[in-house]
Order: C-alpha cells, then sequence, then structure tokens
C-alpha cells in the first residue's frame, strides 16, 4: 500500500511538473497569439489605405491620358500595369488575413470569423469539399434510385428531399467560405448539370410519392 501511494506521489509531482510547463508555454502562446492579432489589423489597415489611394491615383492617370505626350503615355502606361499587379498582390496577402462574411455567411453563420491562415489548412479543407461532394452525390443518386423503384414510400421520399435540401444548403455554404478563404470558385457547366439532374431526381420521386 506504500509503494503504490509512493508511485501516485511521484506521478502527481511529474504532472505539478509538465502542468507549470505547459501554463508557460500557453502564456507565450496567448503573448503570440495577440502579436498575430495585431498584425493582422495592421496589414488590413494598411492594404485599405493603398487600395483607396491607388483608385485615386487610377483615376488621376485616366485624367492625364488625353494631353499626355508620348514618353508622358507610356509612364502612364507603365504605372497602370503595375498598378494592376499591385492588386494582384493585395489579393493574395488577403487571402491569409481575416475578413468580413459575405451577405450569405453573415446571415447563416454571423460575424465568425472563417479565414484559414495556412496554405495547408486551406487544402485540407479544398480536400474535404471535394470529397464530401462525391460521396453525397453517390448516397443521393443511390437514394433517388431506391426511391424510384424501390422503396414506394411517402415517408421515404420525404426524407430524401430533406436531404438533398440539407445537401445544397451545406454545400452553399462550404462553397461561400472556400471563396472567403481566396479560392476562385465559379460553377462549371458540369456542376450545373449535375445540380440539374439532382433536381429532375428529386421531381421524379415527388410525383411518384404522389401515388402512394
Amino acid at each position: 500500500m506504500r509503494v503504490q501511494l509512493e508511485r501516485c506521489c511521484g506521478e502527481w509531482r511529474e504532472l505539478e511538473e509538465e502542468f507549470r510547463q505547459l501554463q508557460e508555454t500557453h502564456k507565450v502562446y496567448r503573448q503570440k497569439l495577440e502579436e498575430v492579432t495585431s498584425l493582422q489589423t495592421a496589414c488590413s489597415s494598411s492594404i485599405h489605405r493603398q487600395k483607396k489611394t491607388l483608385r485615386d491615383l487610377k483615376h488621376s492617370l485616366q485624367r492625364c491620358k488625353p494631353r499626355a505626350t508620348p514618353e508622358e503615355f507610356a509612364l502612364i502606361q507603365q504605372i497602370s500595369t503595375q498598378i494592376k499587379e499591385r492588386q494582384n498582390a493585395f489579393f493574395d496577402m488577403e487571402a491569409y488575413l481575416p475578413k468580413k462574411n459575405g451577405l450569405y455567411l453573415n446571415l447563416v453563420l454571423g460575424n465568425v470569423n472563417v479565414t484559414l491562415l495556412s496554405n495547408q489548412a486551406k487544402f485540407a479543407y479544398k480536400d474535404e469539399y471535394e470529397k464530401f461532394k462525391l460521396y453525397l452525390t453517390i448516397i443521393l443518386l443511390l437514394g433517388a434510385v431506391a426511391c424510384r423503384f424501390i422503396l414506394h414510400y411517402r415517408v421515404t421520399d420525404e426524407v430524401f428531399n430533406f436531404l438533398l435540401v440539407w445537401y445544397y444548403c451545406t454545400l452553399t455554404i462550404r462553397e461561400s467560405i472556400l471563396i472567403s478563404n481566396g479560392s476562385r470558385y465559379c460553377v462549371t457547366c458540369r456542376n450545373y448539370l449535375k445540380h440539374e439532374m439532382s433536381i429532375k431526381l428529386k421531381q421524379a420521386t415527388k410525383a411518384d410519392s404522389v401515388w402512394c
């Protein structure tokens, strides 16, 4: 009994030492987090000021074009090209900075920061999004076939319709998060045809449920 108690006391002392180290590490973490937040705010403010100044400069250059000499016109074109390059650089910078959500994300999630701050996190989320689309598309396709030819019940039809609505709502939220993190996502013809096919399958199952 005494040996077991001594072993427990030894483990407790080790845990206390680890806990003190954890407290120090967590303190450093909070300090670094505050520094990161401060740097994010400074970068966002600087980008906003630069964008506003560049817009004003671009308008001023446009007004100078009609009266410019060939040398001045070439200089204006050079500056305009550099302004476009600067705007692309801002886009890359903003991909790693917190930003306000769009209208849709604000309505669904509220003012929640959905920015992923590393390339690894962005790629992992994009990969998970693609897997989600693939798996749910297969499940919905099998469900549509089952509702059409096997499960002729109104309950299964309603469950399938609910799953379709949930899928498209979740998909739009995930796509909005991807766009907020700098993804140049757009609705391609393939995606459009897939959505249309799913809608037609849903309509077919609804028509069957009327006769059940």
